[in-house]
C-alpha cells in the first residue's frame, strides 16, 4: 500500500503551487485550522453525516414508493442501494488518507488525476446548482400552500397577485435568499444544521402520525402492492441517490475527526445510514399508504391546507430551505472560483475589491438562473429525476474509480485474490453508476421534452 500511495502523490506533486492557492479559499480548511478547533468526536460525525444525508429529497420519498411500485420493491432498492452507498464512503475516506487531501473534489484530482478532478468539481457545481432550483421550487408549493390557508380559499379559487407562486418565490428569494448568499462567509451554518435535522424529523413525526390517526377528511387511495414490471422499480433510483447523497460533504468530516480510523468511519457511517433509513423509510412508506397512487411529488402538498399541523411542518421546511440554500450556493461558488483561480493562474493576495466584485457578479448569476428555471419548472420531482442521475456520479463513479486507480497504482508481482476482488469491486460500482445516470438522465429529458 505504501508503494502506491507513493505512486499517487508523485503524480500530484507537481501541482502544490496550484493546490497551495485553492487552500486559500474560505471552502476549504487547512489542516493547521483543523488541529485548532479540535477534531469532530463519532457521536458528532454521525450527526454531521446524518444531517448532510437528510434534506429535500424526503418530500419525494413517498412519490418514489409509489413510482416504484409499492413498499416492498422500494424497501429492497434502498437496502441494495445501501450497501454501495456505505461502501463508497469508506472507499473515499481510504482514498483520502491515501492522497492525503480533505475534500472531495481533491480527493478525485489527487488519486485519479487532473482530468477527473476538474469532471468532478463541474459536476458538484452543476449537482448545487440544480439542488438550489430545488429548493425555489419547494419554497414556491409550500407558500402556496401556506397562504391559501391564511386567506381561507379553496384550491380550486384563483388567489390575488400578491399571493401568485411566481411572485412570492421571487420576493422571498430577493429580499431574504440573495442578501444571505452574498457574503464571503456563511455564519447561518451554524443554524441550518440543527433546523435541517429538527425540520424534516418533524415531517416524518407528522406524515407517521396522520397515517396512524388519518383525516376523515382525506379520502381512500389506490395502494399498488407491486411494480407494473421490473424495470419500474428504478423510478425510485433517483430519489434515493438524491436522498442517500452525503459523499461530498462526507470527507471533510472525515477529514475533521479526532481519530481517523476506516473501521471507526465504516462504523459511524453505518450508524448514520442506518438512521437516514429510518425517517427516509418512515415517511416513504407512511405517505404512500396514506395516499397511494395519487401522492404528490412532495407529499406536503397532499395533505390539506387547513391542517394546522402540516402547516407547521411546511413553516419548518420553508426555513430549512431558506437557510441551506445559501450553503449550497456557497458550496457551488467555491468549486467555480477554485476553477477560475485555477485556469486563470490568479495569484494569492488578489485585492479585496476585485474578489468582492467577482463574488457578487456570480452570486447574483447563480441566483438568477435558479430563480428563473425554478419559476417554470412545474413540481420538484422533474428536479430530482436529473440531479439524481448526478448524485449516481458522486456515490458510484467517483468511488469507483478511486478505487480502481488506488488498486492499479500498487506495485505488486502477484496480485492476490482481495486485490482482484477490490478492482473487481471498484468496476462494478463504476458501471452501475454509469447505468444509473444515464438511464435516469435520459428518461428524464424524455418526460421533460414530452410534458
Amino acid at each position: 500500500m505504501s508503494l502506491g500511495n507513493v505512486g499517487i502523490n508523485a503524480d500530484y506533486s507537481w501541482d502544490a503551487g496550484e493546490r497551495a492557492r485553492l487552500l486559500q479559499s474560505p471552502s476549504v480548511a487547512t489542516p493547521e485550522l483543523r488541529r485548532s478547533a479540535g477534531g469532530t468526536s463519532p457521536a458528532g460525525a454521525v450527526f454531521i453525516v446524518v444531517n448532510a444525508a437528510l434534506g429535500a429529497g424526503l418530500l419525494n420519498f413517498p412519490a418514489a414508493f409509489s413510482a416504484a411500485g409499492g413498499i416492498t420493491a422500494s424497501i429492497s432498492l434502498q437496502l441494495v442501494l445501501l450497501l454501495f452507498i456505505i461502501s463508497g464512503l469508506v472507499i473515499l475516506a481510504h482514498c483520502a488518507d491515501a492522497c492525503s487531501e480533505r475534500t472531495y473534489q481533491e480527493v478525485v484530482r489527487g488519486v485519479c488525476g487532473r482530468t477527473a478532478g476538474v469532471f468532478c468539481e463541474v459536476l458538484i457545481a452543476v449537482y448545487t446548482f440544480g439542488t438550489c432550483i430545488a429548493f425555489f421550487i419547494i419554497i414556491g408549493d409550500q407558500l402556496d400552500k401556506l397562504l391559501g390557508a391564511m386567506m381561507h380559499t379553496k384550491a380550486e379559487s384563483p388567489l390575488p397577485w400578491y399571493a401568485d407562486r411566481k411572485f412570492t418565490i421571487s420576493v422571498t428569494g430577493i429580499l431574504l435568499i440573495l442578501p444571505l448568499s452574498l457574503p464571503r462567509e456563511i455564519s447561518v451554518q451554524k443554524y441550518a444544521s440543527f433546523l435541517s435535522v429538527l425540520g424534516t424529523c418533524y415531517v416524518t413525526v407528522i406524515v407517521i402520525v396522520r397515517c396512524i390517526w388519518p383525516d376523515t377528511t382525506i379520502p381512500s387511495h389506490d395502494i399498488p402492492s407491486s411494480p407494473s414490471s421490473w424495470l419500474a422499480v428504478f423510478n425510485a433510483v433517483p430519489t434515493i441517490c438524491f436522498g442517500y447523497q452525503c459523499h461530498v460533504s462526507s470527507v471533510p468530516v472525515y477529514g475533521s475527526m479526532q481519530q481517523q480510523d476506516i473501521k471507526r468511519w465504516g462504523c459511524i457511517v453505518t450508524v448514520a445510514m442506518f438512521i437516514a433509513l429510518c425517517v427516509y423509510t418512515g415517511t416513504g412508506v407512511c405517505g404512500f399508504l396514506l395516499f397511494g397512487s395519487d401522492v404528490n411529488q412532495d407529499v406536503l402538498l397532499s395533505f390539506p391546507s387547513d391542517d394546522i399541523a402540516v402547516a407547521v411542518a411546511r413553516a419548518f421546511i420553508i426555513l430549512c430551505v431558506l437557510t441551506s440554500y445559501p450553503i449550497l450556493h456557497y458550496c457551488g461558488r467555491a468549486v467555480l472560483e477554485g476553477l477560475w483561480l485555477r485556469f486563470t493562474s490568479q495569484e494569492p493576495g488578489e485585492e479585496p475589491s476585485k474578489e468582492r466584485r467577482r463574488r457578487v457578479l456570480q452570486t447574483v448569476i447563480w441566483f438568477l438562473l435558479t430563480l428563473l428555471l425554478a419559476l417554470f419548472i412545474p413540481d420538484i420531482g422533474r428536479v430530482i429525476s436529473l440531479i439524481g442521475g448526478l448524485a449516481a456520479c458522486f456515490i458510484f463513479i467517483f468511488p469507483g474509480l478511486c478505487l480502481i486507480h488506488l488498486k492499479l497504482s500498487e506495485i505488486h508481482e502477484h496480485k492476490s485474490k482481495s486485490w482482484w476482488a477490490l478492482l473487481s469491486y471498484g468496476v462494478s460500482m463504476v458501471t452501475i453508476g454509469t447505468f444509473i445516470f444515464g438511464q435516469t438522465t435520459t428518461k428524464a429529458i424524455f418526460v421533460d421534452l414530452l410534458g
